[in-house]
């Protein structure tokens, strides 16, 4: 049987001279700044062949569920295109907060799921032992299966990656899933919301996410950035606990010396999950939006790999934080004045890369 693409993405990355991770998730080699990550400028073979394809996903997630026995595996839905969506399931105890984490909402934003699927492999070790005793997980992996797979209804012919696939932002019928969580009109969109949100009694959600490459604070280009929901109907509570949950990320990210944050420039739409799903279901939710795309039709979203590394595991570092800071109760007393000073990212001009 083919070994599962984490594997393959390792030696590619290795070949490739960029950072590898290793197989003990919180285990990865100390990064470079996260500034110093080359974008892709024309200069470097971004190549979609060392990422997990769907059926590697698929088969990893099988052979996890049977490895670990505290982990459920359930099929929520289908794509357009008919690929079951899976969500991972760890509930020990429906008393307990429960966290969803949400990744690949976009099909092209694929390092925050392979960081999913290692922190799958590490909620299995002993090093989590004792912490899921106190809190419930969920892990919505790769929602848009067809985007990730460049098995769409529309022409990708100028985006920049090459491989064996290119990757689209949208699902299969050209439609943002991520402006579809009111309508919920995609079958992408009203899995999640029918077999999930709607079926569990959900109390944080972080949806990953990646943005472009260009975006700094303080002068400094950024691994990432954060908001809390910003649409004026969300409950004083959902945007309370919202904050302490960006507080537990920011810390646990920002503080690595690789790590660099800034604060999501985002609208109050409710069609975006980080707004809608607060709203209608009362979850506290954050985004985190990471630096740089897997591909795109813009190049200046597009990150060299040799910034896969640290991606993947600042993907890891937030939902490890995350669970534990649920787990224990440290989350209700994280100080979320930080928020009041952290800057809004900007834009910075693409010559001066």
């Amino acid at each position: 049987m083919k070994k599962m693409g984490l594997k393959k993405s390792m030696l590619s990355l290795s070949i490739a001279g960029a950072l590898v991770f290793s197989a003990s998730p919180l285990a990865l080699p100390t990064a470079l700044a996260v500034g110093e990550g080359p974008g892709y400028g024309g200069n470097e073979t971004i190549n979609t062949s060392i990422l997990t394809t769907y059926d590697e996903m698929a088969d990893y997630l099988k052979k996890q569920d049977a490895k670990q026995a505290n982990m459920e595996l359930e099929v929520i839905g289908q794509s357009v295109k008919g690929r079951d969506l899976y969500l991972v399931k760890y509930m020990t105890n429906p008393d307990n907060p429960t966290i969803l984490f949400l990744t690949q909402q976009h099909g092209n934003e694929q390092l925050t799921t392979e960081g999913a699927l290692e922190f799958i492999k590490h909620m299995g070790s002993g090093k989590m032992k004792g912490v899921t005793d106190g809190v419930n997980v969920l892990i919505v992996p790769m929602l848009n299966a067809d985007g990730a797979m460049g098995d769409v209804n529309f022409s990708l012919e100028d985006y920049v990656a090459k491989g064996d696939r290119n990757l689209t932002r949208y699902n299969a019928n050209e439609v943002d899933l991520n402006r579809d969580h009111v309508n919920k009109i995609q079958p992408e969109t009203q899995a999640l919301h029918y077999n999930v949100m709607q079926k569990y009694d959900i109390d944080y959600m972080i949806d990953l996410h990646h943005q472009g490459t260009q975006s700094e604070r303080d002068g400094e280009l950024v691994s990432g950035s954060i908001l809390y929901p910003t649409t004026p109907n969300v409950d004083e509570d959902v945007l309370l606990k919202s904050k302490q949950l960006g507080a537990v990320v920011f810390d646990a990210v920002d503080s690595t010396g690789w790590g660099h944050l800034g604060k999501y420039n985002g609208g109050n739409a409710e069609t975006i999950s980080r707004n809608g799903i607060a709203v209608e279901y009362g979850i506290s939710t954050l985004l985190f939006e990471m630096r740089g795309m897997s591909d795109h039709e813009y190049e200046p979203y597009v990150l060299g790999q040799k910034s896969n590394g640290y991606l993947i595991k600042q993907t890891i570092t937030t939902l490890d934080a995350a669970v534990r800071a649920i787990s224990d109760g440290s989350i209700e007393n994280a100080d979320i004045s930080f928020w009041d000073t952290l800057a809004t990212q900007t834009t910075r001009p693409s010559s001066e890369e």
